[in-house]
């Protein structure tokens, strides 16, 4: 299997994201929205406070993708939440294991996180299994949180606490 290189994204990163984020197996377990802009990717990878883009790459083909936000107000900057994508055609080969392994490298080493926290459609059996297995563990329900194919899904609050 070829290796999975994890790096900062770049602003030449734009359109492979896009891509990804408009494959339907994607969009269907995230908030994003079918038809992804070129401009919205564009403006989504400016530099800003507290956010960090990584990318996962497999022979230098952008195959996931993963932001971490740190929580800017004082109270909870020992907070972090974080999204994920992987590409359809990549999925099953590890790449969202190295690149939550990463993140919480990344959380726990350098950025002082004691949480980590997202959310996941309660029906996302992949991802919930990905989650656990770094030790995240469901907070909460969420009913009805968000409309996917006209439709309002649940979703559980997660949270990994540093130890």
């Amino acid at each position: 299997m070829n290796s999975i290189v994890i790096r900062h994204a770049e602003a030449r990163d734009a359109e492979p994201l896009r891509q990804i984020n408009a494959h339907p197996e994607v969009y269907h377990d995230t908030l994003q929205l079918p038809h992804p802009s070129m401009d919205m990717w564009k403006e989504r990878l400016e530099p800003r406070p507290g956010r960090r883009h990584l990318v996962a790459c497999i022979d230098d083909v952008v195959a996931g993708h993963l932001v971490v936000d740190v929580e800017q107000s004082p109270r909870r900057s020992h907070v972090a939440t974080f999204g994920i994508s992987v590409s359809s055609e990549f999925r099953g080969r590890g790449v969202g294991s190295v690149m939550l392994r990463e993140m919480v490298n990344l959380c726990d080493n350098w950025l002082r996180i004691e949480r980590i926290e997202l959310t996941v459609f309660v029906d996302n059996a992949p991802a919930l299994a990905l989650y656990r297995r770094f030790g995240f563990e469901v907070e909460g329900t969420g009913k009805k949180f968000a409309l996917r194919n006209g439709e309002y899904v649940d979703a559980y609050f997660m949270a990994r606490v540093k130890h």
